[in-house]
């Protein structure tokens, strides 16, 4: 079996220039949707006036109505009609015309009510004059934006299912067989070694799957980073790399480290939950006798800490980079590599409590996972 090399270097490193974050500013233009319908029904209450001012004025020049009689010498019965006719119009006005400005509405309401009842495909458009406002195309973006995610979410809730239960099947029907070969008896020592061994590795394999599932679910329901300590970050990542030097071990894979002694002020527990996830997908998808480098480093200007784990091995598309931080997605659809499409989701989720940021790139047949932390949580 081939050695595994660790090298480990202290040199420094050059200054960092790192990305900043710019927050998407808010809308201001919602409050012109409310002057527009105002607009409406003042238009609708001005528009009857002028209609029914009109007809008793041409009724009165025609001699329908005798304005010299006297019922009308104090204008009370004109009034009274005017009043009556305004106010008749008005509502059969107010009610057609209200249909055009409605029919959004109906139309929006119909299609919360497909998503509610599980259609994801649904979609609105209101077409011209409605969509060219800035309001209503916003409207119209979010709930497009909101259908489409949903719809991708559900899609990739069912692969998790299928997914999952194929996961979950493979290690349940490999305890069972050797259980049973193991029943029969007959075996030789080196049998029974051998399959205690696969048992032990499968019952690993469904715990670690299991402690995945409880471990998102912890994370993604939290808010606040807590139990927030100053402690080694380089300690740190060396203890998970021990961890899983095993798994290294087993396909010859040569391991580089790259940093001085760094700390941070962060959760030390759910930190390690990065790097053991990091490590695990290196491992996982570089080739037999492949290299992993991890590298820590510090941004001169700000002081965040950058940390990259890269692996030698297949490239991930380029369509497919921001995905595989999403929950229960994999990549690798034929189930050849282990994985149920948890542990990245974790990473970013955890990494965003954190106020950092991770990204993937790839490049010469090198995969690199970069996590941007800061020096110190912001209170």
């Amino acid at each position: 079996m081939k050695e595994k090399k660790v090298e480990h270097t202290g040199k420094k490193m050059p200054s960092l220039s790192l990305p900043r974050i710019t927050l998407r500013p808010q809308k201001s233009h919602r409050w012109a949707l409310t002057l527009l319908f105002t607009g409406i029904v003042v238009l609708i209450i001005l528009a009857t006036i002028l209609v029914v001012t009109t007809i008793t004025f041409i009724l009165i020049r025609t001699g329908v109505i005798n304005s010299q009689e006297e019922a009308f010498s104090d204008g009370t019965l004109i009034v009274i009609l005017v009043a009556s006719a305004c106010l008749t119009v008005g509502i059969g006005a107010t009610f057609l015309i209200s249909r055009i400005p409605l029919k959004p509405v109906n139309r929006l309401i119909n299609a919360l009510n497909r998503l509610a009842s599980g259609d994801f495909k649904a979609r609105i458009y209101f077409g011209k004059p409605f969509n060219s406002h800035p309001t209503v195309k916003e409207l119209t973006d979010s709930f497009n934006t909101m259908a489409a995610e949903l719809e991708r979410t559900e899609v990739l809730r069912s692969d998790f299912i299928n997914n999952f239960s194929h996961e979950f099947k493979a290690p349940i029907a490999s305890i069972a067989g050797f259980t049973k070969l193991l029943k029969r008896g007959n075996l030789t020592e080196e049998q029974r070694e051998e399959y205690l061994d696969i048992i032990e590795e499968e019952s690993l394999r469904l715990s670690n799957m299991a402690t995945n599932v409880l471990n998102l679910n912890k994370v993604e329901s939290q808010t606040i980073l807590t139990d927030v300590s100053c402690f080694n970050l380089s300690e740190q990542i060396r203890t998970c790399v021990l961890l899983l030097n095993g798994k290294m071990e087993k396909r010859n894979i040569d391991l580089t480290l790259d940093f001085d002694e760094i700390t941070v002020t962060a959760n030390e527990e759910l930190l390690k939950q990065v790097w053991i996830n990091l490590l695990d997908n290196a491992i996982k998808f570089a080739p037999e006798g492949g290299r992993i480098c991890v590298t820590v480093r510090t941004g001169m200007s700000d002081g965040r800490r950058v940390v990259e784990i890269s692996n030698t091995g297949p490239e991930i598309p380029p369509e497919s980079r921001e995905k595989v931080f999403q929950k229960f997605y994999q990549g690798d659809t034929s189930h050849s590599s282990q994985g149920n499409g948890i542990g990245l989701a974790i990473v970013r989720r955890v990494v965003e409590l954190h106020c950092g940021q991770v990204s993937v790139d790839c490049k010469n047949g090198v995969t690199t996972f970069t996590v941007i932390l800061p020096h110190r949580q912001p209170l």
